[in-house]
């Protein structure tokens, strides 16, 4: 008989951040869950928050889904669209997502773990190695550290790199990124997020003046749920158009590529909900034809963007990732270096997800028998 789920813990790690994100996100919200099933096995898995709700999502697990999954049989699918269900009324995504992430990833980890392989292993791992770009939350920096900060990307082999944009005044905006360009060079690409500080007129006025600083994407520049104002924008822009990070189903992924109003998607794997949904909003942008670069935590990303059939870029925040802010007890489950000039990053193909997080009790991983697609006929974890 298929296993069946039998109880889910949460915990909550909250970080300060080595590099702050500015006055309204000093630290990180990691939500660790613990799946069990009743023939013995476990699976790990996390909701995650910069900043909003990280209490909110804790009590949904505890309080509404814990209760709601136990019994059902532990396959990522079936949970997945069974819960959503359940969750609808109190919002189709944001909080809800999030929240369902935490169990999805721990039912991908279980699974993974039970066939003693690394997730990207059971996926089918496509990619021996994915490109990382250097990325960072820098609005709030001065002029100087933001140079300094695209030094220190060009020193770690960087050949693409994003900064925020969204000053009070356009020519300050100018100012900094024709620095950023001075710094990489010609050769390197450059992207801009704006993070929905401007409407669509104050967009076109900034596409003007930034535009010529040759652009690889303007990233959520309007409002994100505003599909208007972005099918407008794309049809005039002369740099692509990036958004996902706040587009938290399918459905509304859909929405924003048939109506053509996006080049790039950016789905952040948590706030979708897990692996469960990315691999379908995936799926979705692949038979568009449209591009698919994964947003933020690159240790979770980066094992699925190794899956995928075509090469993705991933982000890597400088100075953020789970490893540099010491959520991780153990090994990094991906490896980031500099490989044949460009950094980029492979698995490190433990089994699971292969995150174990502070304050667990210490796992043994021996990963010694593991190929480089991350599998293994056994596996131990004592």
């Amino acid at each position: 008989m298929p296993a069946r789920i039998t109880g889910l813990s949460t915990r909550l790690i909250t970080v300060p951040l080595l590099r702050s994100w500015g006055a309204e996100a000093p630290e990180n919200h990691v939500i660790v869950t613990s799946l069990t099933t009743d023939d013995g096995g476990t699976g790990h898995g996390f909701s995650w928050t910069p900043t909003i709700g990280p209490q909110a999502v804790k009590a949904l697990l505890d309080h509404d889904i814990a209760p709601f999954i136990i019994g059902l049989e532990a396959n990522a699918e079936t949970v997945w669209d069974q819960l959503w269900k359940r969750l609808h009324e109190a919002g189709g995504g944001g909080l809800t997502t999030i929240a369902m992430a935490g169990v999805d990833l721990a039912l991908w980890d279980l699974k993974a773990r039970q066939a003693g392989t690394s997730v990207t292993g059971l996926l089918g791992q496509r990619q021996e190695s994915v490109e990382v770009y250097g990325s960072g939350v820098n609005l709030h920096y001065s002029l100087e550290q933001l140079v300094e900060q695209a030094r220190r990307w060009v020193a770690a082999g960087h050949h693409a790199v994003k900064i925020k944009v969204g000053k009070p005044e356009l020519t300050e905006d100018a100012e900094r990124v024709a620095a950023v360009r001075e710094v990489i060079g010609p050769d390197r690409r450059l992207m801009i997020d704006a993070n929905q500080r401007w409407d669509l007129a104050h967009t076109f006025r900034a596409l003007e003046v930034l535009g010529e600083y040759g652009l690889e994407w303007l990233e959520e520049p309007i409002r994100a749920d505003d599909l208007w104002a972005y099918r407008r924008l794309r049809k005039h822009s002369p740099v692509p158009i990036a958004l996902g990070e706040n587009v938290h189903t399918v459905y509304r992924f859909r929405d924003f590529i048939e109506a053509e109003a996006v080049d790039i998607i950016q789905p952040n794997i948590v706030r979708v909900g897990g692996i469960t949904p990315f691999r379908r909003i995936v799926e979705l942008a692949r038979t568009h034809s449209i591009r698919v670069a994964p947003h933020l935590l690159p240790e979770l990303s980066g094992q699925l963007a190794l899956t995928l059939a075509e090469p993705v870029s991933v982000e890597d925040v400088e100075d953020a990732s789970f490893g540099q802010l010491g959520v991780l007890a153990g090994p990094s489950p991906v490896r980031i270096s500099n490989m044949r000039g460009t950094t980029r990053l492979s698995s490190a193909g433990l089994p699971g997800l292969g995150f174990q997080f502070s304050g667990e009790p210490q796992q043994a991983y021996d990963t010694s028998a593991l190929d480089s697609k991350g599998n293994r006929s056994e596996y131990s974890n004592s």
